[in-house]
């Protein structure tokens, strides 16, 4: 992919599996909590988070008023952990048949979400099963892929192929993706809808990421 994304490619971040054309983003500030991990990795997670959300001119939060924390990481080692967690049924309908069908397909993560009545994100919920290839992937790198990944409801296979991250050949530092990140920024734009179900949408979203291309190209800031 270019630097500027055309409409289909676009389109095709928001796309579902089933062909249906499907975007949200938070409709709330975003107060974030992690489990299962050193107070090192707490803080990365929790940097990453920031570091998207203002990029996306979003807000965070210490607290939600109705759901306390409304994003929240779990780290663990074995999906059977996921059924021990106080309460996590009650957020997170049919817990145990998912559980198991993670298991059984060797499944590394999976994100949940919640909408609001404008179909805006109102909760999200990150499963990390820290084992084999994903136990190896680097604290910042996994925390800022994760970040990017509950920022928007993206597509199924949005990023199946590419990752949103790109690394840096003069320092091998790890950035999100230019293109990716001009996409979570217009998304974000406060004309934008918070939820989408019609592709044009993905028209609206190229218009401003050309807006600052021409303004380059006039000679303005």
């Amino acid at each position: 992919m270019s630097a500027l994304l055309l409409p289909e490619e676009i389109e095709a971040l928001f796309t579902r599996e089933d062909g249906a054309y499907a975007f949200a983003r938070w409709g709330r500030p975003i107060a974030p909590i992690v489990f299962g991990v050193t107070d090192e990795t707490l803080v990365t997670v929790k940097g990453a988070v920031e570091a998207v959300v203002t990029l996306a001119g979003h807000q965070m939060a210490e607290t939600d008023p109705e759901l306390g924390a409304n994003l929240m990481f779990f780290f663990f080692r074995e999906w059977g952990e996921l059924l021990e967690v106080p309460d996590l049924d009650r957020m997170i309908p049919g817990l145990a048949p998912l559980v198991n069908r993670l298991a059984k397909e060797d499944a590394s993560q999976y994100r949940a979400f919640r909408f609001d009545d404008q179909g805006a994100i109102q909760a999200a919920f990150v499963f990390l099963r820290m084992k084999g290839a994903m136990a190896e992937v680097p604290a910042e790198t996994l925390a800022l892929t994760q970040a990017v990944q509950v920022m928007l409801l993206w597509g199924e296979r949005a990023f199946a192929e590419v990752s949103p991250l790109a690394v840096l050949p003069e320092n091998g530092n790890t950035i999100l993706r230019p293109e990716i990140a001009g996409v979570i920024a217009a998304a974000y734009d406060r004309m934008m809808p918070v939820a989408a179900q019609d592709a044009s949408h993905a028209l609206r979203l190229y218009a401003r990421l050309q807006a600052p291309q021409s303004e380059n190209a006039d000679g303005k800031v």
